[in-house]
Formats: structure tokens, C-alpha cells, sequence
């Protein structure tokens, strides 16, 4: 089981361990004829090839990252060559377009794998996929606790497990524990999930991220007893996990006699501090418990070690019970701790101070921009492995695009298979193509920009993902909203009307102001603005007309919060009365708050209220304003823009318009404490890209201020092919909102407008 041909490549390798964390050259990667290629394969050496035509432009992003892979993949031994094919080549790896699309993985001249290029998104994708494959007897691939028991029953007395968690297949932690699996795989059983649920059932409490376990198998002699585990607690990258398999294969606890500054282990030299437990032959027994206790406890963080006080040359100060070496060449200190929690707080604290060291160190390089946030992260490894059905959108290519785009109104996705961001706006993309199946809608389309990077470059395509809409005798419109399912379908819905839309006759206009015209668009819309204009206007008037748009905002009298909406409310700069709420606003709740507004007694500050179930991050909101969660519904005063206060409605009172007000004017007195004052400084986002915050703003403020109408302004027709589906900044950058308002009597305002336009009629 532990066996592999790959043993003999192992000889010497611990070392490269230590050798590939920093970034070297990076070998050119070969290029070859496919005659050339098969004939440099050696039996039973790995190779991996990838095939492509000599002159194929949509790969130049995959040969980036393959080159990438080259140095690492050869440091265990593994060639890797790009093969080029040329045009009357037929055989099985040259013949087929589809057959392009993919990496082969050989052992000799026997091919062992092929991997489609989307599933090789980058260099850690590369190494991690070719060594699983390699190591497929080293590592045991499970997906339920009863895979788990089963190694772990045949295991016992024989071997250790190292059992680890990933999010999902090609991760750079999926690299790091295949990277340690080629080291160590004949010493231990390596066994790898991706399931959550099985992190779950062994009680694991934090399941956000990747986990690795070290099971202490082989010292089970008794069948019926549970191996001890011992986790991982720092991240899964390559040289933690082989500092902490160094650890669990030395002594639990070592007895020395000697200076503890002369005394040196594995541990010191893997960066880990040393602690002695001192003892004396009169207590010997109970000390050797104590510190094999705490061996246990701090295994995988500091070296245990039994100091002999009676055996000692060397003097140690009678109160000290406890030393503690924290690294080379530094004075050990003395310590008197007499409880065991406070022997490993030491050491944890010590962890906590080294850490935040290397986090200093990191952050003087400057920030990562390959790092995604959580949610994103949380979106593609939660769906890994749920197959979209990609059918219902179209697939275009460059010898497709432009005819498609000219014969049809279109949507195009512009992504790359590749790109963590991509992977969960296609399933995004996907779910509005299911919504809107059966309806008549624009053409839904994608373009794999890892594939066609040609057709993505002449379309102006600069980041990854982007949406465009293409109409006829139209330039190109960019979707700027936010990258998800409603915001998108509700810019698709929007834009299947022109706009503005011409209302001719005073029946469309009631229809309009009614809601029944388009009213399947009335879920997407919250504000309407109809515009009368006199046959005398001029163009500029009715352009100027065209830029009216009210400060409206959804339910003005007491709006609901969310991350969408939020900034359009903190531009008001008013303090916010919120209502928290874990579910539907409660009736009295609202009633009493509706009515001081329609008193005006709440003109100075923002009545609004928070759905926990709809905008789940008032939780954590609330959790920085109390120290546990209070009991819900809650009414807060928040004054973001003038102190950072935030104060909180008594809990033993009841909401009532009397005791709000009375409330509400003891703050404004100054008579009220509050809970918290929220810090002045400014959290930005690592780039500009991630400010999402701010583009909504934006967008919120060019919808009142911009020079232009908020809808995509008809061209003229381009005059040549190349023009009209050339990507130039467009009118309007941002989906259509088609905004309706509701006016207190508005029947009795339509009938002054209806008046007023009659009588410019009977002028004319």
C-alpha cells in the first residue's frame, strides 16, 4: 500500500521541500513536434504534454500558468512540454479541436491522465492535479466517515494517517498536501476529502477553511480504541505541513540532564520553542504525568522535554519550575507556573507574537491581489461540484462571434475558465438563463476568453468577468452592476424595452403611471417618471426634462436595509433609526414608527429597518456594537457621520409612539449613554477594484446627477462591421432602473398634467 514507482525519486528529495519556497527562474517551457516529443519518453518517468496548433491564439493564458509549473513539477522529476500540432496531423491528440482542450499526463508511453485545461486554472491547479494522479496508492481519496474508519481500523499498530480537508481539488492547499504526500507518503497514509460534512462529523468547530489532521495510529494496539489526533493549526501551505509532520514523527518527550541552553532539537530547527518541565527524583513519577500531559498538549508547537534537576551540573534558580527556550542562541528564561494552562498559554502567546512578525514582514511586500474575498471563495468551493447546464446559454468562439452578435440583440459573458471570480459569476450567469428559459428575452451568450483571447481583446476586454449588451445600430453597453443573479436578470428585463419608452395617448400614460403597462417589469423597477412635452419644446428642453429623476428612495417612509440600497441612505447624511428584526417587521412595530413620520417628528434623522434573514450580516453589525447578540427586534439611533454614537431603545420598554419620542428627546438632550462609539478611521478595500461600496454610490449618483439620460441612447448605424461592435464608452454604463413613484393623490395630479397638456394642444 505504502509502495510506489515513484519510490527512488524520492531519495534525496526532503530536501527540495525547503528549496521550492522561494521563486527562481522558471525554465522555458520546450516546445516540440509530436514525433519529437514521444520520442524523448523514458520508461517509467512522468511527463506531461500539452497540445496545441502552432498558431492558436486563444492559449496564451494556459501556457502562462504551464510555464509557471515547469520548475516546480521538475523538481520532482516530472518533464512537461508544449506539443506542437500542425494542421494535417490526425492523430488521437492532434485531430480533434476538442482534443486541444486538454493536457495528457504519461508515465513512460503509457498515457495515465488527461485533464481538461479549465480544470488546470493555474500553476498550483497544475502541480497539485499531476501529483495526485502520481500519488494515487499514497493518497486515498474518501467521502464519508465510514472511509474514514475503515483506514483508520486497518491502520492501527501499522502506520499514522495524515488526513486532510481542502475546499476543493487543484487549491494551492490541495498542492501543499500533495507536495508533502510525494515526501512522506511511504512513512504515513495520506487521505484526502473534499466533503465538509466529513470535517463536520469528526468536530471539527471551524469548517471555513482547510484543515489537516495527524492520526497516531501505529501506537494503537487495542482494535476498539480511537486513534488520537492531533490538528494542524496553522495554514496548509508546504512548509508548515512538513515542519508539523517533522514534529509528530520526534519524541512525545525526551528526559534530558544537561544546560538547557546547550540542549537542542528538531523543534528549534523548525523555527518551534523548547519547554522544560523540571523535576526531581522525590516527585519524578507525578512530573513525567505532568509533562507527558502537556506534550500532548502542545504537540505540533513546541518541543516537551523532561529536565533531571538532581543530575544538573549546572544551577537552576529552587523556585523555577518551568524553563523555557523560545530559539538558538537566545537565554532561556525561568519560570514558576503552577497550572498547566498556563504552560500552554505561554507557548500560544509566543505562536501569536511570531505570527504577527511574519504578518509584518508580509504586509511590507504589499498586498496579494490574487486573493479573493471570502465570498467569492465561498461561492465556488461550496458548488464545486454541481454541473451547470451551460447548454442554455451559447457558446461563441471567433469564427461565431461577430455573426451572432450582428443577427441577434445579445448578451455576452466575457470570462476566463481559469479565474476564481469568472467560475461564480458563470453560475450567476447560468441561474438568469434558467429564470429566463421559455420567456422571449436577448440572446444569452459566453465567450471563454482563455480560449478566445483574440475575440475578447478586439471587444476591448480588460478584466475578467464583464457583460455586454449588443443591440442593433447600437454601441456596446457595459453591465457595471453587481455580480449576481437579480442585479443581472433585472438589467436584462429592463433593457428588453427601449428607453425612454414614447407614450402617445393619455391611456398609455394612465397605463404607465398604473403599473399595467409592462407590468412584468414592475418587480424590477421601484420608481417611474413620466415626462410631459409640448410639440414647441426644443430638443435641448426636453433633454433637460429627460435628466429629472426624484430623490426617491424604495418605501420612503421606513425602507428596508440592505447591502445594495445602504449607501444611497448614507448619502443622506442623517442619523439612522434601525430597526433590527430576525424576520418580518413586526405590525405595531411599524405602525408606531410610520406614524411619528407622518408627525414629522422623525425629519432629522433616517427611519429604516434590517431583515437578519434577508441581509444576514446584521449579525455581525450587532456584534460590534454589543459583546453577545441581544434579543431581537431591536431599535437602534446609529450616527454614522457626527460622533460615530450608536444608542440602543431600552429593552424593558415597550415601542410606543409616546416612549419613542420621549426616548428620541432625551438623546437629542444629551441625557442618553450610548452603547458604543464606532471608530472614525476609514476601512478601504486592498484595491480600488474591491471598492464596491463606492461604485454603488457612483451609480446611485449618476442616476440624479449625470449629463445624459439614464437609458442607452439609439446611434446611428456604424458604417463598417469593424465600428459597429468595436466596445467605445457608452451613453449609459449602468443597468436601467425604470423608477416608480407612488404620489399621495396621484389622480388628481394626472388630471392637472392631462389639463395642462390639452391645453398646449389647443395653443398650437
Amino acid at each position: 500500500m505504502m509502495s510506489s514507482c515513484l519510490s527512488v525519486c524520492r531519495v534525496g528529495i526532503s530536501f527540495v521541500m525547503m528549496n521550492i519556497f522561494y521563486k527562481s527562474a522558471v525554465d522555458s517551457l520546450p516546445e516540440l513536434s509530436p514525433q519529437k516529443y514521444f520520442s524523448t519518453l523514458q520508461p517509467g518517468k512522468a511527463s506531461l504534454a500539452y497540445f496545441c496548433q502552432a498558431d492558436s491564439p486563444g492559449t496564451s493564458v494556459f501556457l502562462e500558468e504551464l510555464n509557471e509549473a515547469v520548475k516546480p513539477l521538475q523538481d520532482y522529476g516530472i518533464s512537461v512540454a508544449k506539443v506542437n500540432c500542425v494542421k494535417e496531423e490526425t492523430s488521437r491528440y492532434c485531430g480533434k479541436e476538442k482534443d486541444l482542450m486538454k493536457a495528457y499526463l504519461f508515465r513512460g508511453n503509457i498515457l495515465l491522465r488527461e485533464f481538461p485545461t479549465d480544470t488546470l486554472f493555474d500553476a498550483n491547479a497544475i502541480v497539485a492535479h499531476v501529483l495526485f494522479a502520481l500519488l494515487f496508492n499514497e493518497v486515498k481519496y474518501i467521502t464519508t466517515l465510514e472511509d474514514l474508519q475503515n483506514i483508520e481500523n486497518a491502520l492501527k499498530g501499522k502506520a499514522n494517517v495524515v488526513f486532510s480537508y481542502v475546499r476543493a481539488i487543484g487549491t494551492p492547499e490541495h498542492r501543499a498536501v500533495m507536495e508533502a504526500a510525494f515526501v512522506y507518503g511511504n512513512t504515513h497514509q495520506f487521505v484526502l476529502t473534499t466533503e465538509i460534512a466529513l470535517l463536520e462529523s469528526i468536530g471539527t468547530e471551524d469548517i471555513e477553511y482547510a484543515h489537516l489532521y495527524f492520526f497516531h495510529c501505529k501506537a494503537v494496539l487495542d482494535l476498539t480504541q480511537q486513534c488520537r489526533r492531533t490538528l494542524m493549526e496553522r495554514p496548509l501551505t508546504t512548509l508548515n505541513i512538513h515542519r508539523f509532520i517533522k514534529t509528530m514523527e520526534a519524541p512525545l518527550l525526551t528526559e534530558v540532564a544537561e544546560d538547557p541552553q546547550q540542549v537542542s532539537t528538531v523543534h528549534l530547527q523548525l523555527g518551534l520553542p523548547l519547554v522544560f518541565i523540571v523535576s526531581q527524583q522525590a516527585t519524578y513519577e507525578a512530573d513525567r504525568g505532568t509533562a507527558e500531559w502537556v506534550a500532548w498538549r502542545l504537540l505540533g508547537k513546541a518541543g516537551v522535554l523532561l529536565l533531571l534537576r538532581d543530575s544538573l551540573e549546572v544551577d537552576i534558580p529552587q523556585h523555577a519550575n518551568v524553563v523555557f527556550k523560545r530559539e538558538e542562541g537566545v537565554p532561556v528564561e525561568f519560570l514558576v507556573l503552577h497550572d498547566i494552562d498556563l504552560i500552554i498559554s505561554r507557548v500560544e502567546n509566543n505562536m501569536h507574537i511570531e505570527e504577527v512578525r511574519e504578518d509584518e514582514d508580509n504586509d511590507m511586500e504589499g498586498p496579494d491581489i490574487d486573493i479573493q474575498d471570502d465570498e467569492v471563495a465561498e461561492t465556488i468551493y461550496r458548488d464545486r461540484k454541481r454541473q451547470l447546464p451551460l447548454e442554455l446559454t451559447v457558446e461563441l468562439t471567433e469564427e461565431t462571434f461577430n455573426a451572432t452578435v450582428m443577427a441577434s440583440d445579445s448578451i455576452v459573458l466575457f470570462y476566463a475558465g481559469w479565474q476564481a471570480v469568472s467560475m461564480a459569476f458563470l453560475q450567476s450567469y447560468i441561474d438568469v438563463a434558467i429564470k429566463l428559459k421559455g420567456t422571449p428575452t436577448m440572446l444569452l451568450t459566453r465567450v471563454n476568453c482563455a480560449d478566445w483571447s483574440g475575440v475578447c481583446t478586439k471587444q476591448n476586454v480588460t478584466q475578467f468577468p464583464v457583460v455586454k449588451m449588443y443591440k442593433e445600430g447600437r454601441n456596446p453597453v457595459s453591465y457595471a452592476g453587481m455580480l449576481g443573479t437579480e442585479d443581472l436578470l433585472k438589467f436584462i428585463q429592463l433593457n428588453r424595452i427601449s428607453c425612454p419608452v414614447n407614450i402617445t395617448s393619455v391611456q398609455e400614460a394612465e397605463e404607465y403611471l398604473s403599473g399595467e403597462l409592462y407590468k412584468d417589469l414592475i418587480s424590477y423597477s421601484s420608481v417611474s417618471v413620466l415626462g410631459l412635452f409640448s410639440p414647441t419644446m426644443t430638443s435641448g428642453q426636453i433633454n433637460m426634462l429627460q435628466l429629472f429623476q426624484p430623490c426617491c428612495l424604495p418605501d420612503t417612509k421606513k425602507p428596508e436595509i440592505t447591502v445594495e440600497n445602504l449607501p444611497i441612505y448614507l448619502r443622506l447624511q442623517k442619523p439612522l433609526l434601525i430597526l433590527f428584526s430576525d424576520g418580518s417587521i413586526i405590525p405595531r412595530y411599524k405602525k408606531t414608527i410610520l406614524t411619528l413620520v407622518k408627525e414629522k417628528h422623525l425629519d432629522s434623522l433616517t427611519p429604516c429597518w434590517l431583515n437578519l434573514k434577508n441581509t444576514p450580516v446584521g449579525r455581525g453589525i450587532l456584534q460590534v456594537y454589543f459583546d453577545a447578540l441581544p434579543p431581537l427586534p431591536l431599535l437602534l439611533v446609529v450616527n454614522l457621520h457626527s460622533g460615530g454614537q450608536v444608542f440602543a431603545f431600552p429593552s424593558d420598554q415597550d415601542v410606543t409612539e409616546q416612549n419613542l419620542l420621549l426616548w428620541l428627546k432625551k438623546l437629542e438632550a444629551g441625557l442618553e449613554s450610548h452603547i458604543t462609539i464606532l471608530p472614525a478611521q476609514e476601512w478601504k478595500p486592498p484595491f480600488p477594484a474591491y471598492d464596491f461600496l463606492s461604485m454603488m454610490e457612483a451609480a446611485a449618483s449618476r442616476r440624479s446627477t449625470r449629463e445624459g439620460p439614464e437609458c442607452v441612447k439609439e446611434t446611428d448605424v456604424q458604417e463598417s462591421h469593424e465600428e459597429q461592435h468595436e466596445d467605445k464608452p457608452a451613453i449609459r454604463d449602468e443597468p436601467t432602473e425604470t423608477l416608480r413613484i407612488k404620489h399621495w393623490n396621484r389622480s388628481n395630479w394626472f388630471k392637472e398634467a392631462e389639463k395642462s397638456f390639452r391645453h398646449d394642444n389647443k395653443e398650437l
